[in-house]
């Protein structure tokens, strides 16, 4: 070989360390270079804390909702039962008035069973009830009906038994103490006789 060949060709390679680098072409070169940037490029380090920060972000939101839905949902329900409350407050609102006045009615008409030489007194006791009454009637207070019907446990409640000829058995056939109801609920049973 000759000088010169010779020496370019120690120019294309050169061993270092044991390695052996040849002269290759500069796209080669830069392909190597970003590979070696790539793997240390510190913006991957961070790029990977930015993910697990994300994700991590993630499961606390999913997490704030699920308490945000749970803590709704016992708003949600306190406010329906206070409406409720509030609702059976309001309609029932004079039951326990109303319980106080029911034996003042009984009596009034106890009074008024007897029988007196004194009309103006009689027309006074009678005047009271009625008012009582109407009073009561227009807050939903009214006399359950009892007599000549069959006894019903949910209304009446029987204090006595007897045989009545004529009568099938189960109907009320005397009521002891008048019931009432307030609404749709009652206040008081009505005391009956059965017959059975």
């Amino acid at each position: 070989m000759s000088e010169e060949k010779k020496v370019e060709t120690e120019q294309e390679t050169e061993v270092v360390e044991g390695t052996l680098i040849t002269d290759e072409s500069p796209e080669t070169e830069d392909a190597k270079e970003k590979e070696e940037k790539e793997e240390n490029d510190p913006r991957d380090a961070k790029i990977t804390e930015l993910e697990s920060q994300v994700a991590k972000l993630t499961g606390d939101v999913a997490k704030l909702k699920n308490e945000y839905a749970r803590a709704y949902a016992d708003t949600e329900n306190t406010r329906r039962r206070l409406q409720n409350e509030f609702e059976q407050l309001s309609k029932y609102h004079i039951q326990k008035f109303a319980l106080e006045i029911l034996p003042v009615l009984d009596n009034c008409e106890r009074a008024l069973a007897q029988e007196t030489s004194d009309e103006a007194y009689r027309k006074g006791v009678e005047m009271i009830y009625s008012q009582l009454k109407g009073a009561l009637e227009r807050e939903g207070v009214t006399e359950i009906e009892a007599e000549g019907k069959p006894f019903d446990a949910n209304w009446h409640q029987a204090l006595m038994t007897e045989h009545v000829d004529g009568t099938e058995a189960g109907i009320v056939i005397q009521v002891l103490q008048k019931g009432y109801k307030l609404k749709d609920r009652i206040l008081r049973a009505a005391m009956v006789k059965v017959s059975d």
